[in-house]
């Protein structure tokens, strides 16, 4: 059933669902697994910063949104869990979770919807949590907005990690913008004489995504970069979560962090020799790792 309507604006209102406080079990992390191996396999995920992963305490982990979104974010939180041991909780966008079965898979993994409320609820929990301050919009970027976070002037985040005490580790990820060219954004849509039916039509104007070009539809097989930076503590500022001048310093704080951490990874990544993937697989080919000779046959068994 879809979402009713609100009377003034005409826009679907989309319902707020409570928390779960439930971890997806190993069966079904394993099953995770094996869906994105061959995914894993092309893009070779490279982390690093991972000393700066608190193991005894819950954590805010904050992080750049890529291009459509779900190309890195399963690798970065199974790849988290699987180094470290902490497993994270997305916060995921009120749209996710107005469609039918697709909402299920993500509760089915740890993933909430992403209101105040539910992160209350587990941060009250204990739980680490994962959240993309830029939501939608930083997802579906424009053409000359490669790698550039865009908050807007959300503090969400940063006025619950305050109260709660949370520390703040701030992630970076590069890769997933690679994988796509944008073909044509907002601000060419905005240009044709059908946007304003558009605009009316789509839940919000800003999760109408772009028209890219990969391999065809499909992504090209960079290789992903993740970053955790150093720990940013909020116990001295506890309390102060009703302060906004307070709220908004911490969160630039933040922001300016992750993007020069965003701008370092950039940096690295254009120094690693195994950044794309036909060098990869060359080096692999040279090391013995894989063979281009056809497994021998078995010989049959003949009975005596």
């Amino acid at each position: 059933m879809p979402a009713p309507k609100d009377k003034k604006t005409g826009r679907r209102v989309i319902r707020k669902r409570p928390a779960v406080i439930v971890r997806p079990a190993d069966a079904e992390l394993a099953t995770l697994r094996v869906l994105l191996a061959p995914w894993q396999w092309l893009t070779a995920p490279r982390f690093s910063g991972l000393e700066n992963v608190p193991r005894d305490r819950p954590a805010l982990y904050v992080a750049n949104h890529t291009l459509m979104g779900m190309l890195d974010t399963p690798l970065l939180t199974l790849g988290l869990h699987d180094q470290t041991g902490v497993f994270v909780r997305g916060l995921g966008d009120h749209l996710h979770f107005a469609v039918p079965v697709w909402r299920d898979l993500l509760a089915r993994f740890g993933c909430v919807e992403g209101t105040r409320d539910n992160c209350r609820a587990l941060m009250k929990a204990g739980e680490s949590i994962i959240v993309f301050p830029g939501g939608g919009r930083e997802v579906f970027k424009r053409k000359n907005e490669k790698y550039r976070l865009i908050w807007k002037e959300r503090m969400g985040f940063a006025r619950l990690a305050i109260e709660f005490g949370y520390p703040v580790i701030p992630v970076a990820a590069v890769g997933a913008e690679d994988c796509y060219e944008i073909l044509l954004d907002q601000d060419d849509y905005a240009r044709l004489p059908w946007w304003p039916i558009l605009e009316r039509l789509a839940e919000r104007p800003d999760a109408i995504p772009p028209v890219v070009r990969g391999i065809g539809p499909l992504p090209r097989p960079q290789r992903f970069y993740f970053h955790f930076g150093k720990v940013i503590e909020t116990k001295r500022l506890q309390g102060g979560q009703g302060d906004d001048a307070l709220v908004f310093k911490f969160r630039e704080r933040v922001r300016r962090t992750l993007q020069r951490d965003i701008g370092a990874l950039l940096r690295s990544r254009d120094r690693d020799p195994e950044r794309r993937l036909a060098t990869r697989l060359r080096h692999r080919i040279e090391a013995g790792r894989i063979s281009l000779r056809p497994a021998p046959r078995k010989r049959s068994l003949r009975a005596g």
